[in-house]
């Protein structure tokens, strides 16, 4: 009697679910296919710390016992998809049983119910996709604040008993602070690469020249001990700040007060609950103040759980919504950075150079031109899919297609996230180094965002900011 275990790229957690109970005679199957690297032409970094990260996950494993049939891009004998690798390791082995967590794509869960797999729950989340389902069942809107209220009284996070440390339930008002000019956020971790990376980074410029992003400098951590160093500086370096300037924009420095853990988050190293617990402990100590640490907690624990509920919820139809009947195609600039309008050539360079942006860089510089110039939902969520190194199709799409284009017609936002040139300018430095001035609504010197909310659509086609 003997299981092939399947460990899929975004599942590198020692305590994932389809490898709690091995045995020896097990075999543990991860695979790197061509299928998975080319659906979306990922940002360079993105697949680097994926496959590299696999790849010393595997070394792990087998530090520890476990025997692992690892399948790389350039095996010869790589079929390049999910499905005929598992169906070739079915036939190496002639495992009694075949075991896999559920995945976190429906793409991919299509794909697995082909593979004759027992499928195990992902139990790293706080909430299961049935227990959102049975929140949101006879709810006239699905908002997130309601969701995080539940949560934070199931998860005892930042709780006094029965009422919410503090008197009240979130401290967004605290955290939309403008970066003074004389702040000193510290200088970000670097992971320099090692063998295991280096040879994967040669793979990845020989076999995907033509992807979106640098490929160096390459920083990312690709080990849980890399992640964990990663959080340790997060916490005591920029959490006690991170509350007060989690919506501030500064050139030049691309991550400022945030923790940078998202991609390791999303790809197992990290958990979220030993992520909010250490985030808890630090305001138990007195090392971060509350509304640092609620708004981080958050994102995690609200705003995270949340958009995996609602993608589960209300997939595959969700993806095809148009509330707005966005049609206009993605500007090339979003490839290439090349724009007079600074706030978007700084966000986008930034994400060309890092494979990331935070989240406002990404809601209201990016996401709002998209959603004020009726950029098309699935080139945008295209694009927000492959530049940058935490995105997973459930996490991106709802974010982009519900938060920043309101192509949902309202299932997550009470209203469009819509904003003028003067947000960008109050929480930024970004409008002084731009020839368009936010002050100004039309004429050749208007900034293009405030053109756009205020111009009716019927003449917006007319005006050449458009095809920048």
């Amino acid at each position: 009697m003997s299981t092939l275990r399947i460990v899929l790229g975004d599942q590198l957690t020692r305590g994932l679910s389809s490898l709690r109970d091995y045995v020896p005679g097990d075999t543990v199957l991860m695979m790197e296919v061509a299928e998975e690297t080319t659906y979306v032409k990922h940002h360079r970094q993105k697949l680097v710390l994926i496959l590299s990260a696999m790849r010393h996950f595997a070394d792990e494993l087998r530090h520890h016992g476990f025997t692992v049939d690892y399948v790389k891009l350039d095996d010869p004998a790589n079929t390049g998809s999910f499905t005929a690798e598992v169906q070739r390791a079915i036939a190496r082995y002639t495992p009694s049983r075949v075991v896999a967590t559920e995945p976190g794509e429906w793409r991919v869960r299509e794909m697995m119910k082909g593979w004759g797999a027992e499928i195990l729950p992902d139990d790293r989340f706080f909430a299961t996709p049935a227990s959102f389902a049975a929140w949101a069942r006879d709810r006239r809107q699905l908002r997130m604040e309601f969701f995080y209220r539940d949560m934070r009284r199931l998860s005892g996070l930042l709780m006094d008993g029965d009422a919410p440390v503090g008197g009240q339930w979130n401290f967004d008002h605290d955290n939309r602070k403008s970066l003074p000019k004389d702040a000193n956020p510290p200088r970000r971790q670097r992971f320099e690469p090692e063998a295991i990376t280096r040879e994967v980074m040669e793979l990845v410029a020989m076999r995907f020249p033509d992807h979106f992003g640098a490929l160096e400098p390459f920083g990312w951590a690709v080990t849980r001990a890399g992640a964990l160093e990663a959080l340790d500086h997060f916490i005591s370096a920029c959490l006690p700040n991170f509350g007060d300037y989690q919506d501030a924009m500064k050139q030049g420095n691309a991550f400022l007060y945030h923790s940078v853990i998202s991609p390791y988050l999303n790809i197992g190293l990290l958990t979220p609950r030993e992520i909010c617990d250490r985030a808890q402990e630090a305001w138990s100590r007195g090392d971060a103040p509350l509304n640092a640490v609620e708004g981080f907690i958050r994102q995690i624990l609200g705003w995270r759980e949340y958009i995996r509920g609602l993608y589960w919820l209300k997939m595959p139809d969700y993806a095809e919504t148009n509330f707005l009947e966005a049609r206009r195609p993605l500007p090339d600039f979003y490839w290439t950075g090349r724009t007079e309008m600074n706030c978007l050539a700084q966000a986008i360079g930034d994400t060309q150079r890092h494979a990331y942006a935070h989240h406002i860089q990404r809601l209201m510089v990016t996401g709002n031109f998209a959603l004020l110039a009726g950029l098309d939902p699935k080139e945008v969520e295209q694009w927000y899919l492959l530049v940058y190194a935490d995105a997973f199709e459930w996490v991106e799409l709802p974010n982009t297609h519900g938060m920043a284009l309101f192509a949902d017609g309202g299932v997550m936002a009470s209203k469009p996230y819509a904003a003028s040139g003067a947000y960008i300018d109050r929480m930024s430095d970004y409008c002084a180094g731009c020839r368009f001035k936010p002050g100004v609504k039309l004429g050749p010197k208007a900034c293009p965002f405030n053109y756009l909310l205020w111009m009716p659509p019927r003449l917006q086609g007319k005006n050449e900011l458009l095809d920048m």
